[in-house]
């Protein structure tokens, strides 16, 4: 495996600090609302859980663009909200971090989507979600390729964070890809389904096992390097990343390279948003100047932290380094 040493992941997660990235994807609003259950509806089988806090945060492409503001990166935002509160306050929420949102194109007749988790304690006992996830129409669609282009020209590195919701449609990913090929700039994609053959030519591509295997209609062979790389030229991008939840991440390269990396979680609490945290140190180590292997070092590092926590969270670069530093330490014990 390779090895990544501390002072070199300290001046990468300290050049992420000059770095630009251009997340374009499907935005959510997460509302959480946590109390107590201690008893059972009268009406139903169900805890009755009594709400004593509530709070929103960004999520699905938002999230990227929050754990890359916590990285220290500047992030800029395209995607699509409606003409709601929960928009109004996803924009607000995005501009309080520091974010560029002119990038967010508001459709008046869709909803902002929003996932809304119940949590008694760190535990979630229920989600429901408010959503339309049809396609947009050829004018929204030509407005998000416009922004996207313009956003574009100041990015170090793109991320394409795809939540099947209907923004990255064949259009828009062409427009963000052609955009990167232009100024030679690195481009990090999270696939889902129903595009997930259309990022050919992506820098990084990262589906999950699951998402691997269902699009492939095959079982992933992660500790097969010649799997692996037949898999990454049947997609069509440089570098093939596959998240593997508690076995880690397996990673082939156009290099020829191949890499397993261990994760490295102490526990694990909640594993919503990991994959977001992922994509997001990815993208960031590619735009300050690092290499894809050292971006699924930290990566892994990061999303080990994320678990820790309950809830869609972001993760700092003092706590990435911690866990580094505890991995070095582990293995000259």
């Amino acid at each position: 495996m390779h090895r990544l040493e501390m002072a070199r992941a300290r001046g990468l997660l300290e050049g992420v600090r000059a770095a630009r990235v251009l997340v374009v994807g499907d935005v959510m609003l997460d509302v959480y609302l946590r109390g107590g259950a201690h008893r059972i509806s009268p009406e139903a089988p169900v805890p009755v859980v009594r709400v004593k806090d509530e709070w929103i945060a960004l999520g699905g492409a938002a999230n990227v663009a929050a754990n890359l503001v916590a990285l220290g990166a500047r992030a800029c935002l395209v995607g699509m909200v409606g003409g709601d509160a929960a928009g109004a306050d996803l924009r607000r929420v995005a501009e309080g971090l520091g974010m560029d949102a002119s990038g967010l194109v508001v459709d008046e007749g869709r909803p902002t989507t929003m996932k809304t988790r119940v949590l008694v304690g760190h535990q979630q006992v229920a989600r429901y979600d408010r959503e339309v996830d049809d396609e947009l129409s050829s004018d929204q669609v030509s407005e998000l390729c416009r922004r996207v282009e313009r956003l574009a020209a100041d990015a170090d590195a793109l991320a394409l964070e795809d939540y099947d919701k209907g923004v990255l449609v064949p259009a828009v990913i062409e427009a963000a890809l052609d955009a990167a090929r232009r100024r030679d700039l690195p481009v990090v994609v999270d696939p889902k389904a129903r595009h997930f053959f259309d990022y050919r030519g992506s820098t990084v591509f990262k589906p999950n096992h699951p998402e691997l295997s269902a699009a492939l209609r095959a079982p992933v062979l992660a500790e097969d390097p010649e799997w692996l790389e037949r898999t990454r030229r049947h997609l069509q991008c440089e570098n093939l990343l596959v998240t593997l939840g508690a076995d880690g991440m397996a990673l082939a390269m156009e290099s020829g390279r191949h890499l397993r990396v261990p994760a490295v979680a102490r526990s694990v609490y909640d594993v919503s948003g990991a994959g977001d945290t992922v994509t997001a140190v990815m993208a960031a180590t590619l735009a300050s100047g690092g290499g894809v292997e050292e971006g699924a070092i930290l990566a892994t590092h990061a999303a080990g932290v994320e678990v820790g926590k309950a809830g869609v969270v972001t993760v700092a670069p003092e706590e990435i380094l911690e866990s580094l530093e505890r991995l070095v330490e582990s293995r000259e014990a």
